[in-house]
């Protein structure tokens, strides 16, 4: 059962009677009519005829043959277009999904699982349909493609052709894809990779067994092949102290916290930089993309969004420590409720923190003996007692909507409460909590005490289309818009916000009911000017300490300042020092499992210390080595003694120009004598003219090798062909 908190629709549409009745037919076929978001498009066309091997055994006998993808305006994650016969022998799993979406945001490491998981037999395929109108810029959804760390080929559905064609209403949708080209599995909502996996398993099994796959390996040229290494790698969310004189900054894809003061002057690093959820010393402590963080005295607290956690820092034992969630995402919005939607009565929704799992929490602030948490995933503003005894839901009913009331349901879902549209940010007068709710483009205030959520500037007025209607729009009342903002900040009787779609900043006077813009124009940038001649691309977090607002510039990979007191001028603040963190070693060529095949053996002279040996890469007409992937050889003994300098050997070699044509060169200690060498290459080939998806091949040769003074230079060279 798809939860309501798992998926985001899109308004209804409408449909005919004749689609609707499709619709089901096709639920049915697919046989998850729970699960299944048919399309109209494959309605269009009957049902295909099952081929003799659908008639046995096939597990998915009832197929619709799929639409291509036709009509995307750019294509990230891959040097071109792709087309759906391209792909003839691999399973497709496409996925339908809008950057801004929390649901498609965990549905993305479990594809990620997936994709390891099946490497020869599953090309996975994101369908970038935008629900703000910033998202369907191409240069935003690449850079949403690296923030995210996607893997995977993803087109650009700017004009929905391929969201219509499919006939897909909701965020996530996922549509399996068989090796011949046929749909076969449909789901809307969010999968678990163990889920996604018990289908791969039965379709795979069959497929193999009736000599339908395509087994080579593919590679794609990835935007991260490309990306630049910077200090600060998407910085999410900023926290800054005018008593101490610190920013704290979430680098969040750099999985870290860095400290710095006002000035910039780098302090502290926290977290290794490696992916992780361990405790420990600064130096050895992980995070996985942490957002925002609350101080609390020489405590700072860190909404660990990635792992699901909640993690306490003492700034001055220099240590980190979780101290709520279990690492595991929660699938439901209220503590101990079912996948039936049962659960016990609203008293008994608080739990001991490390008890409970958590959904994405994104943002957190410390009031009275609290922490309040920005709980994004299940659309909820969360409690916990400082002395970390007590956690659980504080406001929202968790439906995704803008709908103010009274804070918490006697029932999930119940209407006429609260209802959250994936708050991100937090702040505080004092009196209220300032939530920036960025799904519904909304501001809402939450009591600190019982009483009502209100919306401050919003569409919770509105009929219907709550979660659709934004703008850019300064202003009074009803009529203000803001565009999927993150962030939000107190600052001397005003609240600022961080208006992340539209890239701006902006203020609003609580007591006129106004909005206005401090600084940018709008467009993506990042130019230092005053005011609105300023700009930001997607700035997430804010900040303010001595009349100066402090602004992740999320997608820039800078924090900026913005001079409240000086004519709202906007500065980039370096931070003198600060390196990322150290790159993970690149892949080697496997050996261990490589099958060599034995050749004639070689005689050759040394010259200048080396042996040399020739490779030449044979490829069918029309296609080519692809110059922009990484083509690396590795050579290691196949003997304990010899000529060939063994200290030398062992480590991957990454050629800096692909060619078919390439020379091994093996250093050795000694002018003469008989040896052993094995040579594993990998090299990636694509069609001329059509470079989106590229074949991987691996040639590995074991030679018989003879060092002698009066051999040839040179031999007849190894031949590598693409099976």
């Amino acid at each position: 059962m798809t939860s309501r908190s798992s998926v985001c629709s899109r308004p209804a549409r409408k449909a005919g009677a004749a689609v609707l009745v499709v619709v089901g037919l096709l639920a049915s076929m697919l046989g998850c009519a729970e699960d299944v978001v048919p399309t109209e498009a494959l309605a269009v066309e009957p049902p295909a005829k099952p081929k003799e091997h659908d008639l046995r055994d096939n597990p998915f006998p009832r197929r619709l043959k799929a639409p291509g993808f036709e009509g995307g305006v750019a294509w990230i994650n891959t040097a071109g277009p792709l087309e759906l016969e391209q792909l003839r022998g691999k399973f497709v799993l496409v996925d339908f999904w809008t950057y801004c979406c929390i649901n498609c945001m965990h549905i993305l490491p479990e594809l990620k699982k997936l994709e390891h998981e099946y490497p020869r037999d599953l090309v996975v395929i994101g369908v970038h349909s935008a629900k703000f109108e910033t998202e369907a810029d191409s240069q935003n959804i690449t850079e949403a493609v690296l923030r995210n760390e996607i893997e995977h080929p993803v087109v650009n559905d700017a004009r929905h052709q391929i969201w219509n064609r499919f006939g897909v209403n909701s965020w996530p949708t996922l549509i399996l894809i068989d090796p011949e080209g046929y749909a076969i599995w449909v789901r809307s909502g969010e999968s678990t990779f163990e889920s996604l996996n018990t289908v791969m398993k039965k379709a795979v099994a069959y497929y193999r067994r009736k000599g339908l796959l395509d087994e080579t390996p593919l590679r794609f040229d990835l935007a991260a092949h490309h990306a630049e290494q910077t200090p600060l790698r998407y910085p999410g969310k900023i926290l800054a102290d005018e008593a101490s004189q610190r920013l704290f900054i979430a680098d969040s894809n750099h999985n870290r916290i860095v400290v710095a003061g006002l000035d910039g002057k780098l302090i502290d690093v926290i977290g290794s930089g490696a992916i992780g959820a361990h405790d420990g010393d600064f130096a050895a402590a992980t995070f996985h993309h942490p957002q925002g963080m609350a101080l609390n005295g020489d405590v700072l607290y860190v909404a660990d969004t990635e792992n699901h956690l909640l993690r306490k820092v003492n700034l001055k034992q220099k240590t980190v420590k979780t101290i709520a969630g279990r690492g595991v995402q929660a699938h439901a919005p209220f503590p101990g409720m079912d996948n039936h939607g049962h659960t016990a009565a609203a008293k008994h929704w608080l739990g001991r923190p490390l008890a409970l799992a958590l959904n994405s929490p994104w943002d957190v602030l410390v009031h009275g003996k609290y922490l309040y948490i920005a709980m994004a995933g299940p659309h909820q503003i969360w409690r916990m007692t400082l002395d970390e005894s007590e956690i659980g839901p504080y406001a929202g009913n968790g439906r995704e909507d803008i709908v103010d009331g009274p804070l918490l349901p006697h029932l999930p879902y119940e209407e006429g409460f609260a209802s959250f549209a994936q708050p991100s940010g937090l702040a505080t007068d004092g009196t209220w909590l300032y939530v920036a709710d960025s799904e519904g483009s909304s501001i809402r205030a939450v009591p600190f005490t019982a009483g009502k959520v209100r919306t401050i500037i919003g569409t919770s007025h509105l009929p219907d289309s709550r979660l659709f209607t934004f703008g850019d729009v300064d202003g009074q009342g009803d009529l203000a818009r803001l565009q999927h903002a993150l962030g939000v900040a107190w600052h001397e009787g005003k609240l600022y916000v961080a208006d992340t779609y539209n890239n701006k900043i902006k203020v609003i006077d609580i007591g006129k009911d106004t909005v206005e813009t401090v600084a940018g124009t709008g467009k993506p940038g990042h130019d230092d000017a005053a005011g609105r001649s300023a700009q930001f691309d997607e700035p997430a977090g804010i900040s303010a300490a001595a009349g100066k607002l402090y602004v992740a510039d999320t997608n820039n990979h800078l924090i900026r300042v913005v001079d409240l007191r000086s004519s709202d001028q906007v500065s980039t603040l370096p931070i003198a020092g600060l390196q990322p963190p150290r790159p993970a070693e690149p892949a080697t060529p496997p050996m261990d499992d490589t099958k060599y095949t034995v050749v004639s053996p070689m005689r050759l002279a040394a010259r200048d210390g080396a042996v040399t040996i020739g490779v030449v890469v044979e490829l069918p007409e029309g296609w080519k080595i692809n110059p922009l992937a990484p083509m690396q050889y590795r050579a290691e003994p196949g003997g304990s003694k010899g000529p060939i300098d063994r200290a030398a050997l062992g480590k991957a070699v990454k050629l800096d120009r692909p060619s078919q044509r390439l020379e091994i060169r093996l250093p050795v200690t000694a002018a003469a004598g008989d040896d052993r060498v094995r040579i594993a290459l990998n090299y990636y080939y694509c069609q001329d003219g059509r470079e989106g998806l590229c074949k991987a091949a691996t040639a590995a040769w074991e030679v018989p090798l003879t060092v002698a003074a009066d051999a040839p230079a040179t031999a007849e060279p190894l031949v590598a062909k693409p099976e």
